[in-house]
This record gives structure tokens, C-alpha cells and sequence, in this order.
């Protein structure tokens, strides 16, 4: 793959995860990031089975991810009055390994700012590609915000449910991102004390757990509103949970002051091919699902399984994105299954007592688990 150069779209976990695995095959690579820096913190997330510790083995971080884990700790769904209804395992929320979204992504940052091209603050606005037949050499020719135009190889949307790339390259983001009835916000609400997670039929508050400081999920209609507006998002959340009981009044009255806040639907894509040309899809812009558990492992396999197979084809791009669609597909079928939306917020009292019914049940909890194992390593996992 030496001097084919590839353009990258987005700095969390897929895309920096393809970047260090490219740049080892000898391409050279840029990463484009909207957010001026890293970002720090974050919800955590977590990796499960041989699988995913195979990749991050290979990938040479396993060590140093598994130094900066949080361990998974336990949850107590509470009542009203606090008292305890359900114990949900960290072993459930935490996978095998579970660390912050923003220490993994310096970790690969880490990894790969030598070797790669970051461009911070900046965002893909058109991309046209050009083939041999037009007589000039086949690329993608890409403009941003900010940036002068330039001409690559190959171009990767791993921006997320709301990708840039998929939309400009792909269609609208009608066409693949679907609503699954739910909104999920994470708060830092400087709120201490133990990992407690209390409902009401049709919402969800957890703090202190193990996923965000502050964490709320609840149904509602498909809503429109600014994503880059924090202030509009805080409002969206105070009116969804006014009247809520437990600990909900007083959430409530930090939220405005909240420095770092985040809200966005619960959904799920669905994209047949993850390629069109010269631009591939990599990630949540292909396949992802919203809270599903799988995200991260599928960004880290599907980098992996992507770079690998852009090398064993000599970069050749339309064998490598046919091979990673024909080999990734089913194994990201594991996207297409479940709400978490349903499962963290379910919308009645009877659905609340089953819900927590199923964690107080050793057996039934230890199905679901070997489940979740069975999806985690349902690969075969190429050597490249």
C-alpha cells in the first residue's frame, strides 16, 4: 500500500483504530476531526470475548487499554423511595474489559500522530471522484470548511451515526439512519454516590454508573432540533423528565449548569454496501446501533478487518471494500438486533418489573450472557 493515501474521516475510536493499521501497511494517511481536539471522557465502552482481545492484542494496545480500565461495577435499580429492586452486573454493562470512550481514543491518538496527519477543527464538505477514463489518475477530490482542496486515494467515513461521508458519498441520512423511539443525554452533574439507576414508564436515570456520570434515556417522538446546540438539547431534557420523582427533581436542577453535555437519538443503520467507489464506510456509519453493547468491538474488528484486507489486495479498493463487506456483514448483523432504548427505559410499570425480574434470575442472566459471547466472536477472524 505504499503511497496510496487515504483520508479518514473522524478521530474516536474506528477511525484512528484504521489509521494505525494503515500506516503500518505502509499507506499514508490523513484524519479529518470536526471537534478542535480530542475529546476527553466520555461514556465508556467495552470490549467482550477471544475476538476483541485478539484484535486489540494484534493491534499492540491490549496492555495498556486493560491499564486504564474502569472495571465493571454492579448497579442498583432503586424505586422511588431508593429502595433496591435489581442488582444489574458489571460484568453486563462492562463486558470483559471496559475503559473511558476519550482514554481509548488517546491511546490510539498516541499511537498514530506520528505516523498520521490530524487535522482538528476542520470537516469534509464535497467529494468527487475521478477515474482514469476522465485522463487523470483515479482519487477522490475533496474539499473541506476550512482546508485547501486535496486529491486522495481513497476517502473512509468513520464519523458516527450521523456521518458527513455517508451523506455527501451515500444519500441522505433518512435513507440509512432509522429512529428507534428513544433519546439517550449524558450529563456531568458533579452528582457522587454510588451507581444507582431508577425508571418511570418511558424514562431512565442512572448516576454514578458505570458508563457516564450522568445518564438518561426516554421515549418520545421523533424530534427536531440543533445537534450542535447544547442549550436547546438541556431544554429538550428538562421538559422530558418534569414531574419525575426519586432524585429526578434535583438532576434536573443541575442540568443547565452542566460544562459537558451530549444528547442524541437512539438509532440504527442500515447500509447493504459499505462501499460506493472509492469512498468506504467504517463503523457507526455503517452499521451502527445506538447503546446496542457491540459499538466499539465492531469498530476495532472492522478496522482490522478493513486495513487487512486493502493490504492483501495491494490496495487495490474495489477487491479490499468487496472482501470487507462480504467478511464484516454478517458479523455486524449483531447491530441489527435489540433497542436499548426498550431495555433501559421500557414503557410501562409491568415492563420495568421484567426487565429487573431478568437480573434478579441468575439463569436466565447467564443465557443472556453467552448470547452476548456468541455475538462477539461470530467471525473467523483472517490473519493477515
Amino acid at each position: 500500500m505504499k503511497n496510496t493515501t487515504v483520508l479518514i474521516s473522524g478521530a474516536s475510536i474506528a477511525g484512528p483504530a484504521l489509521a494505525l493499521w494503515l500506516a503500518r501497511y505502509g499507506a499514508t494517511v490523513t484524519v479529518v476531526e470536526k471537534a478542535p481536539g480530542l475529546r476527553a471522557g466520555g461514556q465508556a465502552v467495552d470490549f467482550k470475548g477471544e475476538t476483541h482481545r485478539t484484535v486489540l492484542t494484534r493491534m499492540g494496545i491490549l496492555d495498556e487499554v486493560r491499564r486504564r480500565q474502569t472495571g465493571g461495577h454492579d448497579q442498583t435499580v432503586v424505586d422511588a423511595q431508593g429502595r433496591p429492586r435489581a442488582v444489574i452486573p458489571g460484568e453486563f454493562t462492562g463486558g470483559d474489559i471496559e475503559i473511558r470512550r476519550g482514554d481509548l481514543a488517546d491511546i490510539l491518538y498516541q499511537r498514530t500522530r506520528d505516523s498520521c496527519e490530524y487535522v482538528f477543527g476542520d470537516s469534509i464538505t464535497s467529494l468527487t471522484e475521478t477515474n482514469e477514463t476522465t485522463g487523470t489518475a483515479g482519487g477522490v477530490h475533496v474539499t473541506f470548511e476550512k482546508s485547501a482542496p486535496r486529491t486522495f486515494d481513497l476517502v473512509v467515513g468513520a464519523d458516527g451515526i450521523h456521518s458527513t461521508v455517508r451523506r455527501l458519498a451515500f444519500g441522505p441520512e433518512q435513507d440509512y439512519v432509522h429512529f428507534l423511539g428513544h433519546y439517550y443525554a449524558l450529563a456531568s452533574l458533579g452528582v457522587p454516590g454510588d451507581a444507582l439507576m431508577y425508571n418511570e414508564p418511558g424514562r431512565m436515570v442512572a448516576v454514578g454508573g458505570p458508563k457516564a456520570e450522568s445518564f438518561f434515556v426516554f421515549a418520545s417522538p421523533e424530534l427536531t432540533y440543533d445537534r450542535y446546540d447544547p442549550e436547546q438539547q438541556k431544554k429538550l431534557l428538562l421538559d422530558a423528565y418534569r414531574g419525575g420523582g426519586w432524585r429526578i427533581p434535583d438532576l434536573l436542577a443541575k442540568v443547565p449548569g452542566s460544562p459537558d453535555f451530549y444528547l442524541d437519538s437512539i438509532s440504527r443503520v442500515a447500509v447493504a454496501d459499505y462501499a460506493r467507489g472509492r469512498v468506504v464506510l467504517l463503523g457507526d456509519s455503517a452499521y451502527g446501533n445506538t447503546l446496542g453493547g457491540f459499538g466499539s468491538g465492531l469498530a476495532i474488528v472492522g478496522a482490522y478487518v478493513l486495513a487487512g484486507e486493502l493490504h492483501r489486495a495491494g490496495g487495490d479498493h474495489s477487491v479490499a471494500f468487496r472482501r470487507y463487506t462480504e467478511l464484516f456483514r454478517p458479523y455486524a448483523k449483531v447491530s441489527k438486533q435489540g433497542n436499548a432504548g426498550r431495555f433501559l427505559a421500557p414503557g410501562s410499570a409491568r415492563g420495568i418489573r421484567m426487565r429487573n425480574w431478568m437480573f434478579n434470575r441468575r439463569v436466565l442472566f447467564g443465557a443472556m450472557m453467552k448470547l452476548t459471547d456468541r455475538f462477539a466472536t461470530r467471525i473467523d477472524l483472517p490473519t493477515y
